[in-house]
């Protein structure tokens, strides 16, 4: 039996059979998945499930397929990323709202420190969730964020995200990366100021 190709499931889906909808979705699982972990950290995949997370874009775009122009399977894959990314970025935001509570209880150390510089920075996001308008704003903010951590070197982006997204402390992170607790207040530091400039200018340099 010949199985129908890729090309073929995108034009049956789009035609109104579900059959043909299930088997093309589930030829992209593997990819959203693999998408999902990579842009979920620890902490947050344990309270979410990357795969629920995937289960609920494939929920959706089973409701907007109508809405669908593309033809291709890039294109429809492409879609799927985006649908996927705006799912990410909602529970991202969510996560954030609760290391927010969290970064407010903290004593701090000086005026001027990383620490406060990067609560302040977590605490620009938007708090309300109650309207559309809010929670849009949230996962906009939310994956900008994400996405600019992936721009900075490796070091700086990891010590930031144990630090602001799993709320490691800073002996934690010292233990996490094998360095000194200057070094890990160092990468603090020129990641933030580096993050900060990325988010005014997105095409600057990062070396």
């Amino acid at each position: 039996m010949t199985h129908p190709s890729t090309t073929q499931l995108v034009a049956g889906a789009k035609a109104g059979d579900t059959e043909a909808l299930g088997h093309l979705l589930e030829q992209y699982r593997g990819f959203l998945l693999m998408r999902a972990h990579r842009y979920m950290d620890d902490r947050l995949r344990r309270r979410v499930d990357p795969s629920d997370v995937v289960q609920l874009t494939f929920l959706e775009a089973q409701r907007d397929l109508p809405g669908f122009r593309g033809e291709s399977p890039a294109e429809f894959g492409a879609w799927l990323k985006n649908i996927l990314r705006n799912n990410l970025a909602t529970a991202v935001a969510r996560h954030v709202t609760t290391q927010k509570r969290s970064l407010k209880r903290e004593a701090g150390g000086p005026p001027g420190t990383a620490d406060e510089s990067a609560g302040n920075w977590i605490a620009a996001l938007p708090d309300k969730l109650s309207s559309p308008s809010g929670q849009a704003m949230r996962a906009e903010a939310a994956l900008e964020l994400i996405e600019s951590l992936h721009k900075l070197p490796e070091t700086q982006a990891e010590a930031i995200r144990l630090r602001y997204m799993e709320g490691l402390t800073l002996a934690e992170i010292v233990e996490r990366l094998g360095k000194s607790e200057t070094a890990v207040a160092g990468l603090l530091k020129r990641g933030l100021q580096k993050l900060r400039g990325i988010l005014v200018d997105p095409d600057q340099s990062t070396a």
